[in-house]
């Protein structure tokens, strides 16, 4: 069964480890949304949906349509995500154990917003430590142009994109593109828009039903969905892109094998190094994102940083 980070959190078997893994979910709006499935060894092997086999009405004394469905086999490998974390015992002896545990989270911190960025722009064309991201997966009918030089946003493309993506669940997108939309709203431009508040109290804004989560900076401080693409037709390199997904199983989901015998993100407290008087923690996650469905997600790319329109 695909749990969430936070849905792990809890039946998780240590309180550091259900911190950690909450610290995860609260650092990256797409961890806290995106489900994640259990799989045992390296990696999982999966068919994938692309078309669905026909049906039809048949008369008296006559057969059906002989039809099947396409399905398209898919294969992906855990990749390993962590880092190690050193605090000085001189820290530890002057300011107490807690210190360690504030170091700590900002590993995490820092190993959420890795992932989020990796999320959308992983290619392990480039680093083949890392899995491929969206905007790598995402093609042909699943990749819909704003505007061929880049433009405004367009309200009706969104739609479109929305549309073309399986039973929607969540859009993302830069705060920018957030802003937008409230605009739109202001200058009458259509779309209901309604905000509520997640577990951790922050504020979600909905466009036609859909949270929008916000793939905001990564951990190197850079954003990760800036206007920093190019448009489909390369004169612009100043564009930006919205993400359609259905989260959920058979859809769009992540992946996580076991790591010291447990699913799921695992902390080892190496205790002092032999080489220099510090303290180790070593945080891993065996992971990756699985796309179950041809129509799990789709791209709205060719987005400027001008009012939307209609």
């Amino acid at each position: 069964m695909a749990m969430t980070l936070l849905e792990s959190a809890k039946v998780a078997d240590s309180i550091e480890n259900a911190t950690i893994i909450e610290e995860y979910a609260a650092q990256s709006d797409i961890l806290r949304e995106l489900p994640f499935e259990n799989h045992d060894g390296s990696g999982i092997h999966y068919n994938r949906e692309d078309e669905l086999p026909g049906v039809g009405f048949r008369g008296i004394n006559e057969g059906y349509e002989e039809s099947v469905g396409v399905v398209n086999p898919q294969s992906e490998a855990f990749k390993i995500a962590g880092g190690d974390l050193d605090v000085d015992k001189f820290i530890l002896d002057t300011q107490g154990e807690s210190v360690r545990t504030v170091h700590e989270l900002q590993k995490v911190k820092a190993l959420s917003l890795m992932w989020t960025r990796n999320f959308i722009k992983g290619d392990s064309r480039v680093n083949p430590r890392a899995f491929d991201g969206l905007q790598v997966r995402l093609t042909g009918s699943q990749l819909l142009d704003n505007a061929p030089s880049g433009g405004p946003l367009s309200l009706l493309k969104l739609d479109e994109a929305i549309d073309q993506v399986d039973g929607a669940t969540h859009l993302m997108a830069d705060k920018s593109v957030r802003r937008r939309l409230t605009q739109a709203v202001r200058n009458g431009l259509g779309g209901q828009i309604h905000f509520d508040k997640d577990e951790f109290g922050k504020q979600v804004m909905y466009y036609n039903d859909l949270p929008i989560l916000i793939a905001d900076y990564d951990n190197l401080g850079n954003k990760i969905l800036g206007y920093t693409e190019a448009s489909s037709d390369g004169t612009s390199l100043q564009c930006t892109s919205i993400y359609v997904m259905s989260l959920g199983t058979k859809k769009l989901v992540g992946i996580q094998g076991k790591a010291d015998g447990k699913y799921g993100i695992a902390t080892r407290d190496l205790g002092e190094l032999e080489t220099k008087p510090v303290k180790r923690t070593r945080v891993e996650w065996y992971t990756a994102l699985a796309c179950f469905h041809g129509r799990a997600a789709a791209r709205l790319m060719g987005i400027t940083d001008a009012a939307a329109i209609a």
